[in-house]
């Protein structure tokens, strides 16, 4: 079996090399390779049975067809996601469709709270003015989370996380999901809209589906408290970037904490400090001093990494062997 990892940084390799040298995946011929997955890319998997994407790729109609036509008859997603994959099409080529559905939702979770506090006590702000000797507290101010109210939209295994960190920081735990998790005890169930008239921090943990694409919008912000922070680390279709600028210039929010945004996915992963910057709305974001923006890395860390290129390969052997792994979509 041929297998050809798109999009590879050095820590990728980091972690899935030492699974290449177990006896088990001998079987498997892995290559790694730089660029992205896109439909100008999809020719260079030419020869190869599997190819393995990441959550920033264009694996849509355009490159499963280009990928079907190449002798691909599997996709690897190194991610929970794929609303960037058109599985339609590749079940109607018969490509078969693996993800790794959970690897350390806690670390998503941490980063979502490390957000929520970095953007509500300012610390960006304050790192660099002590660096600039400047150690006033002027812009500071923040508010204490303890005996506020949390909503967590949706409670699988990261926003449940997220749940139980809020619960730690004292804070009473609201959340709306449509498949209620009984597990939290401590969490009272609402309604969306009563989520938002009633939360102070409000934190997204849901899969991006035409249902909950733009969720987060002009109507839905106008329900929300004032001086409410917002978090997203699930994926930034959920929230309407241009309604989102227009509550926070109306200073509807306290703060907001952005791990994921519309206009990543050209950007995402790559070193674009030498370059212009062409996208106006992910400019505006950065203006607001009560923004913080990081680069899709809720997910990133050892744990994680661990678990993401363990689960890959057991998706690709499972492959191999003839059978059907319990993470294909279909």
């Amino acid at each position: 079996m041929k297998l050809l990892f798109f999009g590879t940084k050095s820590y990728d390799k980091k972690y899935l090399l030492p699974y290449m040298e177990q006896e088990k995946y001998a079987g498997i011929q892995v290559k790694f390779i730089e660029a992205d997955l896109t439909p100008n890319t999809a020719m260079l998997a030419q020869g190869y049975d599997a190819v393995c994407a990441f959550v920033n790729m264009d694996v849509g109609t355009q490159t499963v067809e280009l990928l079907n036509g190449c002798g691909v008859r599997l996709i690897l997603m190194r991610c929970a996601g794929y609303n960037n994959v058109d599985l339609e099409t590749a079940k109607k080529y018969g490509i078969r469709v693996a993800h790794v559905p959970g690897y350390s939702p806690e670390s998503v979770a941490e980063h979502a709270m490390a957000l929520a506090l970095t953007a509500n006590r300012h610390l960006h702000k304050a790192y660099i003015k002590v660096r600039e000797n400047n150690y006033s507290l002027t812009g500071l101010l923040g508010v204490s989370f303890y005996g506020r109210t949390a909503g967590i939209v949706g409670t699988g295994r990261i926003g449940a996380a997220m749940a139980r960190i809020c619960q730690g920081f004292g804070m009473k735990v609201i959340a709306y999901d449509m498949y209620p998790n009984r597990s939290l005890d401590f969490v009272e169930y609402v309604s969306l809209d009563e989520l938002l008239r009633r939360s102070d921090l409000i934190s997204l943990h849901c899969p991006l589906t035409p249902e909950t694409h733009h969720m987060i919008n002009i109507d839905t912000i106008e329900k929300m408290k004032d001086g409410v922070i917002l978090v997203n680390t699930s994926r930034g279709g959920l929230i309407k970037t241009e309604d989102l600028v227009r509550g926070i210039r109306e200073n509807k929010f306290f703060a907001v904490g952005l791990d994921v945004y519309e206009e990543e996915n050209g950007t995402v992963y790559e070193d674009m400090s030498d370059e212009i910057m062409q996208h106006s709305t992910v400019a505006r974001l950065l203006s607001f001093p009560n923004v913080i923006v990081t680069s899709h890395q809720g997910f990133f860390t050892e744990e994680a990494m661990q678990a993401i290129s363990e689960t890959t390969m057991e998706n690709a052997l499972a492959f191999e062997n003839g059978g059907k792994g319990p993470n294909e979509l279909f």
